[in-house]
């Protein structure tokens, strides 16, 4: 009898694991480990939300809810987008709630891609686009952007990756893992080669709220783009509400209606009590929001400013709550140096390659702890630094010995 591995799905067999999976599932083998590797709030969901959801629950609140979401959920995204980033969606044709933006970009991928299209990825980025593409049956397409740029992706380059069989861009920004972002300027710039080759966009803007040198501008507001563009967006980040799954897709009817055609057969919907929580949260919690991003904000400049004193080059991230410093001056793989500082000094960061090529040689590092955390993982990281000789000659040692390749 052949083995259940020969029988899976070989796209499934060849999607490689998380990276950053890894590094968390390290971290959590190691006692008193300061962890500036997860992508999560340090803030526990505000009590006003969460009362919602308690009251939702005393109420019998406990079914299940349309396909499309709640009706009273949809319309508080439309009111939300419209009076924060102006552009405005019908709530009962052109919003989808989904199990968090993650399953947003998956529903978004299969909805339009058949086998062999191509979908244009600005790297580093976030883990799962590429495996969410070659799961849709689509070919991931990789578009590098450098640290000279601080990130940001160029019109000019990304049109050089564009062949015949490009269907969709698919955006993210403010970035996951360098913090970047773009202005209202850089994206009529991409707008432009949108036009041209008649491109779909599917743009992920989770982090659209945690937005600190200018505000936030949604590809879908611009002139012909919100008709083929699906915005994707959810509670997770700037309402520090994680692990409540709730995300929503916006976009034009049709890409809509093909997305809750997958979304009603494989999910059915989100929680009822988390989308109650979700509609306090749109309506009664931009005061809990602001206070939040404004404490992400002061962590950014004193992450920054870390980094410079210890002689790593770090650009400034202008969105979400990473920074993402070159540790290239060290000598030392990224992913090297992520294992040996979470061995010698319990702090636990991603090393750069997990996000793409372009993030080799930087380490990615979530400033959503506390202040005292972070004064703690630096002291820690500058004391690992002033020993970087005895990781050298360690690391140099197990090379000679076999115990591990020369790179």
């Amino acid at each position: 009898m052949k083995s259940i591995r020969d029988r899976l799905s070989p796209v499934v067999r060849a999607i490689p694991p998380s990276g950053i999976r890894r590094f968390f599932d390290l971290a959590a083998g190691t006692e008193g480990v300061i962890s500036l590797g997860v992508g999560e709030p340090d803030f526990v969901t505000p009590w006003r939300f969460r009362d919602a959801c308690v009251d939702a629950l005393e109420r019998g609140y406990t079914t299940y809810t349309s396909n499309r979401g709640l009706p009273a959920l949809r319309r508080a995204v439309s009111d939300y987008l419209e009076r924060r980033f102006g552009v405005s969606y019908h709530p009962d044709t052109e919003i989808l709630v989904t199990v968090g933006a993650s399953e947003g970009i998956d529903v978004a991928l299969r909805a339009v891609l058949s086998p062999g299209d191509e979908v244009l990825i600005p790297e580093p980025c976030y883990v799962s686009y590429g495996p969410c593409v070659q799961l849709a049956g689509g070919v991931p397409v990789y578009v590098p952007t450098r640290a000279e740029d601080r990130f940001k992706l160029r019109a000019d380059t990304l049109e050089r990756f564009i062949t015949p069989k490009t269907k969709v861009l698919l955006l993210s920004y403010p970035n996951n893992p360098t913090g970047a972002t773009l202005t209202r300027q850089d994206l009529e710039q991409i707008r432009s080669i949108v036009l041209k080759h008649d491109l779909l966009v599917i743009t992920d803007e989770i982090y659209a709220e945690l937005s600190y040198v200018t505000p936030h501008c949604s590809f879908a507001s611009l002139p012909n783009m919100r008709d083929r563009t699906v915005l994707l967006t959810g509670m997770s980040k700037a309402y520090a509400m994680t692990g409540w799954r709730v995300g929503f897709a916006c976009g034009p009817k049709d890409w809509i209606s093909a997305m809750v055609k997958i979304h009603q057969y494989t999910i059915l919907c989100a929680p009822i009590m988390s989308q109650m929580a979700a509609v306090e949260a749109l309506t009664k919690g931009d005061r809990e929001r602001d206070h939040m991003v404004s404490v992400y904000e002061e962590r950014r400049r004193l992450v920054v400013s870390a980094f410079r004193q210890m002689g790593l080059s770090c650009h400034e991230p202008e969105g979400a709550f990473y920074a993402f410093p070159s540790i290239r001056s060290t000598g030392i793989p990224d992913d090297v140096f992520a294992e040996e500082l979470l061995k010698r000094a319990k702090v636990a960061v991603v090393p750069g390659r997990v996000f793409g090529p372009g993030g080799e040689g930087h380490i990615r590092c979530s400033y959503a702890t506390s202040v005292d955390q972070l004064l703690t993982a630096f002291e820690r990281i500058q004391s690992f630094l002033d020993r970087l000789d005895e990781v050298r000659e360690h690391r140099l040692a197990r090379v000679e010995s076999g115990q591990i390749g020369n790179r």
